[in-house]
């Protein structure tokens, strides 16, 4: 399983954790780090097109009118922080730590 996070993100903490306490060996990418690649970037855009840049964070309050027009690919590339986070991949790929995606990671019911 991989989980594509920040490693000063609260949310990014809590879901490696409970992964790990699950049973999952987790190999994580921090994005400020280890960065994005292409492939994962494109992955991640296409999987999620509307849900792939976090709106809300400090990072996305700093741009620019001009770089927040900018295609999500180009965004994430130039701003890898600014991936909604966490996304786990594992035969499938998820956005976030909500309620649903807690309960297919840890085969909660």
């Amino acid at each position: 399983m991989r989980l594509i996070g920040l490693k000063t993100c609260d949310t990014c903490r809590k879901a490696r954790k409970a992964l790990a306490a699950a049973g999952s060996e987790v190999d994580y990418t921090d994005v400020r780090d280890d960065g994005l690649s292409t492939a994962d970037i494109d992955a991640i855009v296409a999987e999620f097109p509307a849900k792939a840049i976090n709106k809300s964070s400090t990072t996305w309050r700093g741009l620019s009118d001009a770089e927040k027009e900018s295609d999500a690919k180009a965004l994430l590339a130039a701003h890898p922080t600014l991936l909604k986070r966490p996304v786990i991949i594992d035969r499938d790929m998820t956005i976030g730590w909500d309620k649903a995606t807690q309960a297919k990671w840890l085969g909660e019911t």
